[in-house]
C-alpha cells in the first residue's frame, strides 16, 4: 500500500490575506479545547478533546496569505494502540489564489493508510477542513462542533 499523506482542498470567494486569518483562528474553526497562541511563529499550542484526543502543535511556519504549518511535537490518541501517531507529523494549510478566489491545500503529513487512526482522522479533517475551516473563512463566524 502506498503511504500517501492524507490531503483535501478547499477554493474559497476571500482574498488569500482572509484565508490565513481564517486559518489562523484556530478556535473558530477546530472543535474541542484549543490553548496557547495559534497565530505565533515558533508557538505552541494544545489541542483537546477530553477521553479521546490531546496534542501539541508548534508552528514552524507562517507566511502570511501563503504558507501554515504545524509539526504535531506531541500525541495522545485514545482510540489507536499506538497513542502517539500523530507525534512527529506536520499539518500544512497552503494557500493560493486561483482567479477571483483562494485555494487551500490542506495536508496531513505523515497521517497516511497505514495508520490506525487514518480511516477516522481523515474523515475527520474532512469535516472540519470542507466545512468548519471554509465557513469560518467565508462568515467570520465561530463553527458549531459538527459531532
Amino acid at each position: 500500500m502506498e503511504n500517501k499523506d492524507f490531503t483535501t482542498t478547499i477554493t474559497v470567494d476571500r482574498t488569500p490575506g482572509e484565508t490565513f486569518a481564517g486559518i489562523n483562528h484556530v478556535r473558530d474553526w477546530w472543535s474541542g479545547e484549543v490553548a496557547g497562541d495559534t497565530d505565533v511563529l515558533g508557538a505552541e499550542f494544545t489541542y483537546t478533546v477530553p477521553g479521546v484526543h490531546r496534542s501539541v502543535q508548534k508552528i514552524t511556519e507562517l507566511v502570511p496569505g501563503n504558507r501554515v504549518v504545524w509539526k504535531v511535537v506531541d500525541a495522545q490518541l485514545e482510540f489507536t494502540m499506538d497513542k502517539k501517531e500523530w507525534a512527529g507529523t506536520e499539518i500544512v494549510f497552503e494557500i493560493a489564489p486561483k482567479g477571483a478566489q483562494t485555494e487551500v491545500r490542506f495536508t496531513h503529513r505523515g497521517l497516511v493508510p497505514t495508520f490506525e487512526c487514518f480511516d477516522d482522522c481523515s474523515n475527520g479533517w474532512s469535516v472540519l477542513v470542507q466545512k468548519n475551516l471554509r465557513q469560518r473563512i467565508l462568515t467570520g463566524e465561530v463553527q458549531p462542533s459538527p459531532w
